[in-house]
């Protein structure tokens, strides 16, 4: 299979990945949002759950350190991509959720 090819495959996966922590992020923030509201909703003191909260946030903080390092990996595969002597541009675009997708577009500029 030709580089070019196999750097796709790896760049579209890349991308996949650093959105699901983006996602799995955006999920634990919500949950903590969830959590508080739930708290003051049963009229409960701060104390109540507080384990819980001290958790939550440091999955968070795993989180965060977990998207920290898959821009390391984004950077070092970029470096990897160059040392193998693939000069190639993703045309990649976030659409709005609903909107019709199109094929992610990776050429060879030689």
């Amino acid at each position: 299979m030709e580089k070019v090819f196999v750097a796709q495959k790896v760049a579209k996966k890349l991308m996949v990945t650093e959105a699901a922590v983006d996602g799995a992020l955006v999920e634990a923030a919500d949950l903590m949002s969830v959590m508080l509201a739930a708290r003051k909703d049963v009229n409960t003191s701060l104390v109540f759950a507080d384990d819980c909260q001290v958790k939550l946030m440091d999955a968070m903080k795993a989180l965060s350190e977990a998207r920290t390092a898959m821009v390391a990996v984004h950077n070092e595969l970029n470096e990897a991509k160059l040392r193998l002597g693939i000069r190639t541009r993703m045309d990649w675009e976030e659409k709005p959720r609903g909107a019709a997708t199109t094929e992610t577009e990776l050429r060879a500029v030689v």
